[in-house]
């Protein structure tokens, strides 16, 4: 089991390169699990076309500890196994305790154990990187940690921070940071701006994805790009990016 945690800015398209990542890992014959670990509990979504899913942490806040695995996930596309582990009531807690909150329930639940997912994508938010935050990074979760970024001046601050924070981890035998992946805005120089900061952290780009209206056109589906244009040259890229993350099976 090959298990990836993915972080990014807020915004910078993390969870739609993710869902797209999962339906091309799933396209492969892969079990594939994605755990949205944002507050915004939309990170699969596109993966099973808007169909509601409670969130574990409202499980948690109105049945305590009597509500079973089935409650907690939903099979998307191609049975991908879906999971969001949600945010605290507004204005009160961490959303930092919920995802390990959520993390722990789901491993109570036995939920590796149940579908036994080859590959396991968290999806995190990356614009903060400290307690709850680092919870995927953490052993016993994931092998590998990606960034999702742009040439973005900010997108590349936070991607910066981020593997920073994999390097803090990197002799308490944390999850190792596999590279970056360039989700193109289309800004200046953007290509040699990613390459500049994975030379600065040692690391390397894994992935490309270009802009593109089909990525919103496909929203507007509620699918992914993957499932609703498979023969695009964007799906290539999202395959071709999935690919490089599963070289370790």
């Amino acid at each position: 089991m090959l298990k990836i945690a993915v972080y990014g800015k807020g915004g910078i398209g993390k969870s739609t390169t993710v869902s797209n990542m999962a339906a091309a890992m799933a396209d492969k014959g892969l079990q594939v699990m994605q755990i949205g670990c944002d507050p915004k509990a939309d990170s699969t979504i596109l993966l099973r076309g808007n169909e509601k899913l409670t969130t574990i942490l409202d499980l948690v806040r109105t049945k305590q500890d009597q509500f079973t695995l089935d409650e907690m996930v939903r099979l998307g596309y191609k049975n991908i196994v879906c999971a969001e582990a949600g945010g605290p009531t507004p204005g009160l807690g961490c959303a930092g305790r919920g995802i390990i909150a959520a993390l722990t329930k789901l491993a109570e639940k036995g939920a590796y154990e149940k579908y036994q997912p080859d590959v396991v994508l968290y999806d995190v938010l990356g614009d903060v990187v400290c307690g709850g935050f680092t919870m995927p990074m953490r052993p016993g979760y994931a092998d590998y940690v990606v960034v999702v970024t742009s040439g973005e001046n900010m997108s590349i601050y936070a991607a910066a921070n981020i593997a920073t924070a994999v390097q803090q981890f990197q002799n308490r035998n944390y999850a190792k940071f596999a590279g970056l992946v360039l989700n193109r805005r289309n800004v200046k120089d953007e290509t040699a701006k990613v390459q500049q900061l994975a030379d600065d952290i040692e690391s390397k780009i894994i992935g490309s994805i270009d802009r593109s209206d089909l990525i919103q056109s496909a929203e507007e589906l509620g699918k992914t790009v993957v499932e609703a244009f498979p023969e695009a040259p964007l799906t290539q890229q999202y395959r071709n990016t999935g690919r490089s993350n599963c070289d370790q099976l």
